[in-house]
């Protein structure tokens, strides 16, 4: 996602903020000040996010963040996404999976907290697959309001990036960069790129 200060937020979120502090011809150079929540549009969580005794977005594996990738189409799933949803793709172990849904064709003009959203027996099914890095394209991949268990246990036995943009993207097969910024946090914003096969 662009980050820029209108873009939409979690409840509860910092909206971005976005100024220019030294600007040309006044200055020899344009430099600016960027303040934004760790989880800010594309974001990876850690699991510090969850709970105080986790480690901090330093400790996910490097290799989590690269690597073959499988971009799966969910957009016939009207409002949740169940383990039947999942078991007709081939889903590798040690693979990384993006989940397009209408989340992506709907837009992200504005926050929505009706947006599809994994169930516990989906997230189950992906741990019990052993992909090591899971990719959905809202700010959160539990319901809104709910589910807690479910955002715990991919956590828990994943890295997770949220907040992805995957309107433009066919299913298929990839190769999956995603750096997100190197601070030890709960959560940090990631730039994501897909290269074709």
């Amino acid at each position: 996602m662009l980050i820029t200060e209108e873009m939409i937020v979690y409840p509860g979120n910092p909206r971005p903020l976005i100024r220019r502090y030294a600007s040309i011809p006044q200055d020899k150079v344009n430099e600016s000040i960027l303040i934004l929540g760790s989880h800010t549009g594309t974001h990876v969580d850690s699991r510090l996010h969850i709970r105080n005794e986790g480690e901090g977005t330093t400790s996910l594996p490097l290799e989590s963040f690269y690597g073959k990738c499988r971009v799966f189409d969910l957009t016939f799933v009207e409002k949740e996404i169940h383990r039947q949803d999942l078991e007709g793709f081939q889903i590798e172990k040690g693979v990384i999976v993006l989940l397009k849904t209408r989340n992506s064709t709907l837009g992200y003009a504005k926050f929505r907290k009706d947006f599809i959203h994994l169930k516990l027996d989906a997230a189950e099914y992906l741990v019990m697959r052993k992909i090591k890095t899971l990719g959905f394209d809202y700010l959160s991949v539990k319901k809104f309001g709910g589910d807690d268990e479910v955002h715990e246990l991919l956590i828990d036995n994943m890295t997770l990036f949220e907040g992805l943009n995957l309107a433009d993207v066919p299913e298929g097969e990839y190769t999956f960069l995603g750096l997100p910024l190197k601070v030890d946090l709960d959560g940090a914003p990631a730039r994501v790129i897909l290269v074709r096969e």
